[in-house]
This record gives structure tokens, sequence and C-alpha cells, in this order.
């Protein structure tokens, strides 16, 4: 027999897991099915082609919008990078681009909505759109250029994925055809989702599982001590720790929603989410091979202090939003 605190709680994440899997993987599918629709018809070598002729202000404002809405994996992301930069692409732009594509995706968009509403939503993709227009600025005028390694990137079966402008997609396993109906796309994309959803199904539901753990079985307190708002470095704290637990972003949104329900604050839990999108383990090492030793530094710096503001400005504007709460109630 287990005792009955723990009983108790590990009933509460049984029922805290039912209900994400009900919220979550119907939203999933659809996020997978929007990827798919977006790898039809902006494929890398088409957001590389876009991207070329730009030059630095308002190209980092397109960079990041086509980073925000081709939600490739750090396999494709990468290599469209290096293709930017070896077709002559500004630093910044190029920058702007990769801190956009981990940070706004439609799968983040479709799960925050379903965990934290429109409104926080919304408040999220304005925050990490400007972050990474203006991150790519101020690393475009650090004049770090030199930092990027002349190499070629391959992926783990040590295929050439990036050469000197070109782009092969290794998240799809192909390239997509250019002639095609828009039937062809859709069932293209409905094939793609499928498959993408079964891929990812694993790391969905372990963060399912972690998130109902700590949803029932952590205790609050506990929590509150580490991320709380007695602990001055709860958002910075919060923003680090995302990166060694990393699996997907798919992953770690239900492990946010639970840190939510127990009482962290959204901002804390937002600085999670981003400091691990941006600075996973996966992303680091393929970076590793394009940039040098201080240029990778800058970026992790970057993300952390994007997760940190992002955080600093929730708390704030929550804390205010309270304070103006209680005041009414008074009056």
């Amino acid at each position: 027999m287990l005792p009955a605190g723990l009983e108790s709680g590990l009933i509460d994440s049984w029922n805290y897991f039912v209900h994400l899997v009900v919220l979550l993987v119907p939203l999933f599918i659809g996020a997978s099915f929007l990827v798919g629709l977006a790898q039809e018809y902006l494929p890398p070598e088409k957001v590389e082609r876009k991207l070329r002729g730009h030059d630095e202000g308002a190209g980092n404002v397109a960079a990041a919008g086509l980073g925000a809405v081709t939600p490739f994996c750090s396999c494709s992301t990468v290599p469209v990078l290096a293709g930017l930069l070896q077709a002559g692409a500004p630093l910044g732009l190029a920058f702007s681009f990769l801190l956009a594509s981990p940070l706004v995706n439609e799968i983040a968009v479709l799960l925050l909505v379903g965990l934290f509403g429109i409104e926080v939503t919304v408040w999220y993709i304005v925050m990490t759109f400007v972050a990474a227009v203006v991150g790519g600025l101020v690393i475009g005028r650090l004049g770090l250029a030199e930092q990027v390694k002349e190499v070629r990137i391959t992926d783990e079966t040590d295929q050439t994925v990036a050469t000197d402008g070109g782009t092969v997609d290794c998240c799809a396993g192909g390239t997509t055809p250019t002639e095609q109906t828009h039937r062809q796309h859709v069932e293209s994309a409905a094939h793609d989702a499928w498959s993408f959803f079964v891929d990812t199904l694993p790391y969905l539901i372990l963060g399912m599982v972690i998130g109902a753990l700590i949803h029932g079985v952590v205790p609050v307190d506990v929590l509150q001590t580490v991320l709380g708002p007695e602990n001055p470095l709860a958002v910075p704290l919060a923003a680090l720790a995302g990166a060694p637990v990393y699996v997907s972003l798919s992953g770690m949104l239900p492990i946010a929603a639970s840190l939510s329900e127990q009482g962290i604050a959204i901002g804390t839990v937002l600085a999670f989410v981003v400091g691990g999108a941006g600075v996973s383990i996966p992303n680091l090492v393929l970076l590793n091979k394009l940039f040098k030793r201080r240029l990778l530094v800058v970026y992790a710096t970057t993300v952390v202090a994007i997760g940190v503001i992002v955080g600093v400005v929730f708390n704030t504007l929550l804390h205010v939003q309270n304070q103006i709460a209680r005041r009414n109630d008074r009056t």
C-alpha cells in the first residue's frame, strides 16, 4: 500500500494527465498540419532565397517574420542560417531568423492558446518577435562576422545539408516538388502532419507525464521556494533551467502548464519555455559547427536575456494588474 498522501497525489497526477491529453493532442495534430503546410509552401530553400537580398533593418523584420512562420527543426534552421551567411547576408539579419525560428511557430502558438489563453499568447508572440528583431540588430553591430566558421554543415549521417548557399531539408527527408496542385500540397501536408505527430508523440507524452507528476506529487512549497516570487533569481533560474530539460517544445509546454497550475508566475514559466526552446542542447551542438565559441556564447546569452526580459515584463504586468484589481475591490 502506498502512503495516503502519495496515493492521492498520483491520482491527482493521473487526472491531470488525462486533462492534458484531451486538451493538447487535438491541438498538436492541428498544429502539425499547419507545420506541414508551412513546409509545403515555404521550404527552407525558398526562405533562404527570399532573405538573401535583404539588408539590415527591414531585413531583420522580414527574417524574424519568416523565422516565425517556418517551424523548421534545428537540422533545417541551422543549414538555412549557414546558407544565408555563406551567400553574404548580414550576420544580424541571419540572427533575427535564428532567434525567431524556435520561439515563435505554429506549434507554440496553438499550444500556448490552449494552455494559457489568447491574451498571454499574443503578448508572448509580440515580445519574442520584437526581441528577435532587436537582438539581430544589436548583434549585427557588434562586429562578430569573423566568428562564423567557414565549414559545411552536415547531419548525423555526414550528408551535407548546407553548402555554398544551397540547403537540403533534413527534417522532411527530401525536397519538395516544385510543381504541385493545392490539393497535392494539402494531402502531402496531412501525410507529413501524421508522421510528425507520430514521431513527436513520445516527447509530448513524456512532457505530459512530467507535468502531471509536478502537478500531483511535487510539493507546492518546494516549487515556490525555487521559482516563486520570494526568490529574486526565479526568472533567470527558469530561463537557464529550460535547456538541460528540453526534449521538444511540445514536451516542454505541458511542463510549463503544470508549473503555472502550481502557482508559478506566468512570466517565470514563459522564461523557462524561451530558455529551453532557444538554448536546447541539440541546437547548441549544431550551432557549434557553424559558430566560434565567442559567437555561440553571444547567442546563448541573447536567448537567456530574452527569456529573462519576457519573464520580468510578464510578471510585472501581472503584478500591476493584481494591484489594480485589489484597488478596485476596496472601492
